[in-house]
């Protein structure tokens, strides 16, 4: 039998009372090598340690590894699984409080996103969510990623 993992699916009726909810985690996804090679391209990042095996394997990390951005933009599909508001007009990304890359994402390995609704603030029309996100690596103690996201939610 497979366990649901928490999740904050609400009504923007309901967000209001969202803070302290903790969601999470999302299903493990893999970051490739090709995912990794293809965000060097796009984002003109084509440092060794992400592209060149040689290069890689000298280093510290023993190996290539995903840019903390490309593990960061990996938000989206891990959140509609376990965070969602209906009943908006629209929603956004509004930015980013903090993130940090505490350790790397190897290539290949599998990252999954859990979460908490830090804080929540009426603005005009909507809602501002302020969401507490760990990226978790499997099998490392210590997380890829930590950020606070904020969304705005949209009557």
């Amino acid at each position: 039998m497979t366990e649901t993992a928490p999740t904050a699916h609400v009504t923007i009726d309901e967000v209001g009372g969202l803070t302290g909810t903790e969601f999470g985690p999302s299903t493990w996804r893999a970051i490739p090598q090709d995912d990794i090679d293809l965000y060097a391209r796009l984002s003109g990042d084509d440092n060794p340690i992400h592209v060149d095996a040689e290069a890689a394997a000298r280093s510290p990390f023993g190996g290539r590894i995903a840019h903390g951005m490309l593990t960061l933009s990996m938000v989206v599909p891990h959140l509609r699984e376990i965070y969602r508001v209906s009943g908006t007009s629209t929603g956004i990304v509004y930015g980013f409080n903090k993130i940090r890359f505490p350790s790397p994402v190897p290539s290949g390995a599998q990252i999954r996103v859990r979460g908490t609704v830090a804080q929540v603030e009426e603005i005009a029309g909507g809602w501002q969510v302020t969401l507490a996100l760990v990226f978790e690596v499997e099998g490392s103690a210590k997380p890829a990623v930590v950020a606070e996201l904020v969304l705005r939610h949209y009557k």
